[in-house]
Parts: C-alpha cells; sequence; structure tokens
C-alpha cells in the first residue's frame, strides 16, 4: 500500500493533502456547530454544506477544460492560496449577526476546490503512471482521509470547546498555505503546459471533446449516475450528521466521536481497497460497498446511543471510502492523462449537483418524515445505486480492471513515473 511515497513528487503532494485535510476537518464540525448554536436552525445549518458545492456544480466543467489546457501544477499552488484567503475571511463571520459570511467564505473556498481537484485527479496518474503505483496513491489517500477523520473529528470537537472557532480558522489558513509550499516542491510533469491562446471558444471545443469521450466510454458513462445517486443519498444524510450526532448522542464531543468513527471506516478502507481493487471487477466490488452503505446508513440513524451509532459509523465510513474511490480509480485508468481534467470535473460537477440537492432536500426530509425516515429513503437510494452499478458496469478488463504495468510505467528520473494510458482517480 505505501509503494507510491517511493516517488518523490507524490510524497510532497500526498504530505500537502494530509496537512490541508486536517485543517479542514477543524472547522468540518465547528462550521456547522456554530451556525446551529447561533440559529438553532437545521435548514441553515445544512446550508453550510449547500454553499460549499454550488461554486463545483457552477464551475466544475470550466474547471476541467482549464486543468487539461494550463499548467496543472501552477493552477495547484494558486488555488490553495485563494483557499487560504477564502477562510481567513471566516474571522469576519464571528461578529453577532454575521453568520451569513461563513456561507459566502465556504462558497469562495470551495470556488478553490474547484480548481484544485481536476488538476490533481490528472496530475496523481501522470506522476505515480496508471498500474499498481496507482492503486497504491489511491489507497493512501483513503488512508489520509481515514487519519484525518480519526484525528480531526474529535479534535475539532474539543478545541472547538476549548479555544474556540477563531484558533481553528488560523489553523485551517494555515493548512492551505502549507498544501500550497508542498504543490510548489514538486517537479513539472507531463500535463503542467502552458496555456492555450485559442480563449473561449477553445474552451467549448476542449467541454465538447471531452464530453464525446465520455459518452464513448461505457464503464465511465455507467458510473456517472451511480455515483450521483449514491452521493444524493448520503449528502442529505451527511446534511443532518452534526444536528443528529447533537440531539440524539448528547453534545458536540460525542458528535467529534462519531466522526472518528467515520474516519475508523475511512482507515480500514485503505488496505481493503489496496487488497480488491486490483482482484475484483469495479462493477461487483462497487455494487457490494453500495449496499453495504445502505445497510450502514439505516443503521447509524437507528441508532439511539453512542455505543450503538459508533460501530454503524465505522461501517459507512469502510463502504462508504471503498464507493467513493472505485469510480475514480477506474475512470483514472480507462480515460487518457489529456482529457482527464475534463472527464474529472464532469465527474466532479456531477457530485457537486447530487451534493447540493441532498443538502437541500435532507434536512427538509428530516423535517418532515423524522431522522430515521430520511434514512429510510437514503438506504433506498442507494440500494438502487447498487443495482444500476451492477447492471451497468462492463465487466471487461478495460472497463475497470488494472492494466497490466509495462515499461511505460517505470519511475523516471527525478521522482516523477511515465505510463499515461487511459486511467484516472478518484
Amino acid at each position: 500500500m505505501f509503494q507510491a511515497l517511493r516517488i518523490r513528487d507524490f510524497r510532497w503532494l500526498w504530505t500537502g493533502g494530509v496537512i490541508s485535510s486536517l485543517g479542514s476537518w477543524l472547522l468540518i464540525l465547528a462550521v456547522p456547530a456554530h451556525i446551529y448554536a447561533v440559529t438553532g436552525s437545521l435548514a441553515r445549518t445544512g446550508l453550510t454544506l449547500a454553499a460549499a458545492y454550488l461554486p463545483l456544480l457552477l464551475l466544475g466543467p470550466v474547471a476541467g477544460a482549464l486543468a487539461d489546457r494550463w499548467d496543472r501544477r501552477r493552477l495547484m499552488i494558486t488555488a490553495s492560496l485563494a483557499q487560504a484567503a477564502a477562510v481567513a475571511t471566516m474571522l469576519a463571520a464571528l461578529s453577532p449577526g454575521r453568520y451569513w459570511i461563513f456561507y459566502a467564505a465556504l462558497a469562495a473556498e470551495s470556488s478553490g476546490s474547484v480548481l484544485f481537484a481536476p488538476a490533481i485527479q490528472a496530475r496523481t496518474p501522470a506522476i505515480v503512471g496508471t498500474g499498481t503505483m496507482l492503486t497504491s496513491a489511491n489507497s493512501l489517500n483513503a488512508l489520509r482521509d481515514g487519519v484525518v477523520r480519526l484525528v480531526g473529528g474529535p479534535l475539532g470537537g474539543i478545541l472547538l470547546a476549548v479555544i474556540g472557532i477563531r484558533a481553528l480558522i488560523c489553523a485551517d489558513v494555515f493548512s492551505y498555505l502549507a498544501g500550497a509550499g508542498a504543490s510548489l516542491m514538486t517537479a513539472k510533469v507531463a500535463g503542467d503546459q502552458h496555456g492555450r491562446a485559442d480563449g473561449v471558444r477553445g474552451v467549448g471545443r476542449d467541454l465538447l471533446a471531452g464530453l464525446a469521450i465520455l459518452v464513448r466510454s461505457p464503464a465511465a458513462r455507467a458510473l456517472l449516475p451511480v455515483t450521483v445517486i449514491f452521493l444524493a443519498a448520503n449528502a442529505s444524510l451527511s446534511a443532518v450528521l452534526i444536528p443528529f450526532g447533537i440531539q440524539r448522542l448528547g453534545g458536540s464531543r460525542p458528535t467529534g466521536f462519531l466522526l472518528a468513527a467515520l474516519g475508523v471506516g475511512f482507515l480500514l478502507g485503505a488496505p481493503a481497497l489496496r487488497l480488491l481493487l486490483d482482484r475484483w471487477p469495479a462493477r461487483s466490488l462497487l455494487a457490494a460497498t453500495l449496499t453495504a452503505s445502505a445497510a450502514a446508513y439505516w443503521l447509524l440513524w437507528h441508532a439511539s446511543s453512542l455505543a450503538t451509532a459508533l460501530p454503524a459509523a465505522v461501517l459507512v465510513g469502510l463502504s462508504g471510502s471503498m464507493s467513493l474511490v472505485i469510480p475514480l480509480a477506474t475512470v483514472q485508468r480507462i480515460i487518457p492523462n489529456a482529457a482527464l481534467g475534463r472527464i474529472g470535473a464532469v465527474f466532479l460537477t456531477g457530485e457537486a449537483g447530487a451534493t447540493l440537492a441532498g443538502a437541500i432536500t435532507g434536512p427538509l426530509l428530516a423535517q418532515s418524515l423524522g431522522m430515521t425516515g430520511l434514512a429510510a429513503v437514503a438506504s433506498l437510494a442507494t440500494l438502487a445505486a447498487a443495482a444500476l452499478a451492477f447492471g451497468l458496469i462492463p465487466a471487461a478488463p478495460q472497463d475497470g480492471r488494472p492494466h497490466r504495468p509495462g515499461p511505460s510505467h517505470r519511475r523516471r528520473p527525478g521522482g516523477t513515473a511515465g505510463g499515461q494510458r487511459d486511467m484516472v482517480q478518484p
């Protein structure tokens, strides 16, 4: 699982991602908890997720075209610096009556994310190759997410109570600056190119060409609706997770432990991915993990105590992390690197739309159907996604099974790896 860390540039990207993700996770609990404490409204609390995903929905396709046209390394550095500035504006939201500034700051931070995400998704296989090193890189990213969730959840809850939200905002600003520094330390690879000068028409042509590539790929074409359904269901529950923890489990500290349990699940997902991703057909593995996610949602939202909620949360994290990585790893493997930014952005836009819809409808359904009613709806939707995954995704190796690494995947001098065959990451 640790193979990809032998590559210098991936080590920098991975380390920068650890720091940046940890800073963001300190605020995952703090911002919704602060808004809930100020407003007492489930809907306004859920809007924090909506504010974070609206820019992804609006800017996603253009960001993918820019990631395929511009210097990806420079784009990642600029995006991280912009995110640091956006988070810093949250300090102005702490005065009474100014909680709405959080929404604007989250939207601005997300605008940086929408530029960063397709660039790093396309840059990763250009650095590590598209063979077993890519599986290692994706497993390490899942491991990172698990560790950060494990530490960031309870740490954010404790620090929110001890030192307050102001210090957590400053920590997140620093984390984005560290992420920009890590990207700066990486070397240029294929895809880190100068911008083209054909303007808006050129971007439009690139978008149409990327859409044609997506339509021609049966696996990518099937994975998109499966991912959208799963993330809509997941977002509807995520939007009420903090209020659920505070109301049902008894406060911000138990909610922090709930987030930590999700992190444990993500942590367990990393070795599971490394073991299974190169051995099972994508459609079978994805259908299995989505089915497990549906069961885990039902168990978690029917829990009445921390003792019963924590095991269910571990299962949510384990199955959910695998359900997120499998489609993206499959796309990284079947899409040419030159188009990877655009295809990744199509998925990013679909995911953003699904998450936005879930973030808005989740609290409304929770208020009308109750928490358990919402969980039933989300579980059924996730089961439908599992059925679609098994029915629509081709079983052929070129549509989700690993390509055997050849000479083009050997490491190049300077810490990069070649091998930009058709493949993609989460």
